[in-house]
């Protein structure tokens, strides 16, 4: 009996089924059989099958007509399978130099006294064209047990998440089980759901066995049609096996299941017919199967959870659309697509540029922030002559201050601007059609100090790498970039390494950190009044930061326990990254929601005290030389998966919870603002607030818009002769 027997369907891939056959016979490990599954006798495919079996006898074709589709095949490759496991690989995939024997001592280092069910292992999904390969499946078996396990210690590990071919089953186990693939489309759905619920011991190979080529034109499945309604019939197949699970296994199972229904039904146009069925059908399933005690998630997909539980069609109709995934807030900035509106873009382009026109974004139109709206404003005192325009969403137009011009982006008045202005500031970048004329000038602000690895440096972090998208448009977009601003000087290194161009490193410090130079008490008590902070009360800001590898909102941390156990007199101030921002408060008791608030340095103006993750917010907080705590509960799985820049643990701006009890410690006992903690703040504000010392915006606009001389800006004022703004209940050290 072979170690292993590969499965492989041919159906539409005859012209890369030799690469993939050749990737196995080329491994160095060769206890196993090659089971080619051919459309028929004769086919395009049979007859490359054929020849591979003709000089290599570990090569079996077998026969399995297109009407059976790709389950079918499957189905027929196992029935003919004698391995003691059973792998799978697509026609047009390749098996990774020497994963075979990768996966066989695995297996050695994971038998006792039963075989594991099923061996989960990494992929690459690898681009047809352009743009670096992914590793998905990374983060998900990242946070597995390292030897065997039950399925219960990683409830989270499902083959709802993974393709077929990302493991290794023990053909025993599916034998015993009548496991086969599931009629249909979506079939590595119910298999994945089916074998997950059936396996008793499972375990997980870090590392890459199988490399996936992404087809040009998309999965087949992605195309609009009717059969979309069949991923249903899958979902209720597997839910209906999943009934014998326990909770804890049960509820991850569940919300991964209806995370791929969502994500379909928040697409109608894969439905052309048929949208409120398929919703009302999933939502049916949803109440009918629901697990006791099943939490929905946070952010908007817990939402789209309630709306669906209460058959709220209409409702979630509305919202569609309004949520999408925050990675892709850049790409849903609007191009010239309509032939109108390019007529008249390339028509204003052949205009002569504006010289006083400068044009402002800030977070891909989400309102009037961050460094583009402070240099807004110094622009206004100092170069009154440039008329300035800002560019928002539609709706964050009720938010712009009085007297500020702006434009609704992907309005004629958006594009004409775009077009003739001289000056372009953005902190993200601008559109994807945005021209660059010779005589602009572009500006790149940057919102924030990098810790987390960004630009290109993302390449080898599969989530993060997915989410960005093409690494060569993103390239493109730095090209424009005329200057870029750097608050130290370990920004502009990295800055440099992660967006590499042509641009001129501006030293100035971050325009938005100016206000913590120059604001004043009553401005801060103002600000506490408006964010409704009790007088008196030590302002807790709790600022945790986006998780590429999570889906919605989670606080990560009680706070409600938190308020009881570091003292009456605390109050939580929560920012949730901007990505989650739904535009609506939700405050409670002692926590006051801040998230939608515009201004983030007012927010920190308010606090007395910062509580952090791995949020960039810390490098700008520590401007004010106030107290931080960093709440570090999953550094290791953040580090490995988002990628960093240095080790926070290692230089920290003020002490280190890793759990909630150590967190309400530092408070209670005062520790959080003790010599140790001012110490650690001290080489951290050396190091990160270089460059900010209140006068940022006015060097910028001094050098670009009036066009001073590099020596003729203001100089930094150094560190030890700058003064904070003032908080409001605590002493500075």
């Amino acid at each position: 009996m072979p170690r292993f027997s590969i499965i492989v369907p041919s159906h539409g891939v005859a012209g890369r089924l030799s690469l993939a056959l050749d990737s196995v016979l080329a491994q160095s490990y060769g206890d196993f059989e090659l089971i080619p599954v051919c459309d028929a006798p004769g086919s395009p495919a049979a007859d490359v099958a054929t020849g591979h079996a003709g000089r290599d006898s570990r090569v079996a074709p077998v026969n399995s007509p297109p009407s059976a589709g790709l389950s079918g095949a499957r189905n027929t490759g196992l029935r003919a399978a004698t391995g003691a496991y059973v792998l799978f690989l697509d026609g047009d995939d390749t098996l990774a130099p020497g994963a075979l024997a990768a996966l066989d001592a695995r297996l050695a280092e994971t038998e006792g006294p039963k075989d594991v069910d099923v061996l989960y292992f990494e992929h690459e999904r690898t681009p047809w064209w352009e743009g670096e390969p992914t590793n998905p499946a990374a983060p998900l078996l990242a946070k597995t047990p390292a030897g065997a396990f039950s399925p219960a210690q990683a409830p989270q590990l499902t083959g709802v998440q993974l393709p077929a071919w990302s493991a290794a089953y023990r053909r025993a186990f599916l034998t015993e089980h009548r496991l086969t693939f599931p009629e249909g489309r979506f079939t590595d759905l119910g298999w994945g759901g089916l074998v997950t619920v059936a396996a008793e011991r499972v375990a997980v190979l870090r590392s890459v066995v199988v490399r996936h080529l992404l087809r040009r034109q998309g999965s087949r499945l992605n195309l609009p049609g009717e059969h979309h309604h069949q991923l249903l019939d899958q979902v209720e197949l597997v839910l209906g096996a999943a009934r014998v699970l326990p909770p804890e296994r049960s509820h991850a199972l569940f919300e991964q299941l209806f995370a791929v229904v969502l994500k379909t039904a928040s697409r109608p146009e894969r439905l052309p017919s048929g949208h409120r069925a398929f919703f009302r059908r999933a939502g049916r399933l949803y109440r009918s199967h629901r697990p006791a005690d099943f939490r929905a998630p946070g952010g908007s997909l817990g939402v789209q959870h309630r709306l669906l539980a209460s058959g709220a069609y209409t409702a979630f109709k509305a919202l569609r659309g309004a949520n999408r995934s925050a990675s892709g807030a850049a790409e849903r900035v609007p191009r010239p697509r309509m032939l109108r509106t390019r007529l008249r873009y390339a028509r204003d382009l052949r205009r002569p540029l504006d010289p006083n026109l400068a044009v402002y974004c800030s977070y891909w139109g989400r309102g009037y922030a961050c460094s583009p709206a402070a240099i807004h404003a110094k622009a206004s005192q100092l170069a009154p002559h440039i008329r300035s325009v800002f560019l928002v969403e539609p709706d964050a137009v009720d938010a712009v201050p009085k007297g500020v011009e702006h434009a609704v982006i992907g309005s004629r008045k958006y594009w004409e601007v775009l077009a003739r202005a001289k000056y372009l500031v953005n902190n993200a970048n601008f559109a994807e059609g945005v021209v660059k004329r010779p005589g602009s000038v572009h500006v790149q602000t940057q919102h924030g100090t990098p810790l987390k690895k960004m630009g290109v440096d993302q390449s080898t972090y599969p989530v993060v790498a997915a989410a960005t998208g093409s690494f060569a448009k993103l390239l493109g977009r730095v090209d424009r970039w005329d200057y870029n601003i750097s608050s130290n000087r370990h920004s502009t290194q990295m800055w440099e390494r992660a967006f590499p161009g042509s641009y001129e490193a501006l030293e100035y410090g971050y325009p938005r950190n100016d206000v913590y130079y120059t604001a004043t008490a009553d401005e801060v008590a103002r600000v506490r009044r408006e964010l409704g902070v009790p007088e008196g009360k030590t302002a807790v800001l709790y600022a945790p930061t986006h998780r590429d590898y999570q889906t919605g909102f989670d606080t990560g941390l009680d706070l409600d326990a938190f308020c009881v156990a570091a003292g009456d007199d605390v109050v939580v101030l929560l920012r949730a990254h901007y990505f989650y921002d739904q535009g609506r408060a939700k405050s409670t008791g002692r926590i006051i929601d801040v998230t939608g608030h515009r201004s983030s340095e007012d927010v920190c103006l308010a606090a007395d005290a910062l509580v952090t993750d791995y949020s960039s917010i810390m490098f700008d907080y520590a401007n004010l030389d106030r107290p931080i705590v960093v709440y570090a509960d999953d550094w290791d799985v953040y580090r490995e998966t988002r990628g960093v820049y240095f080790d926070l643990m290692e230089a920290p701006p003020g002490p280190v919870a890793r759990t909630p009890e150590e967190l309400a410690q530092v408070f209670s006992d005062g520790s959080y603002a003790g010599a140790e903690s001012t110490a650690l703040r001290a080489e951290f504000r050396a190091r990160f607030c270089e460059f900010d010392d209140g006068l940022a915006a006015e060097r910028v606009v001094r050098r670009v818009f009036l066009g001073e001389p590099p020596e003729t800006v203001p100089p930094v004022i150094p560190l030890a002769e700058r003064v904070p703004a003032p908080a409001a209940t605590l002493v500075r050290s």
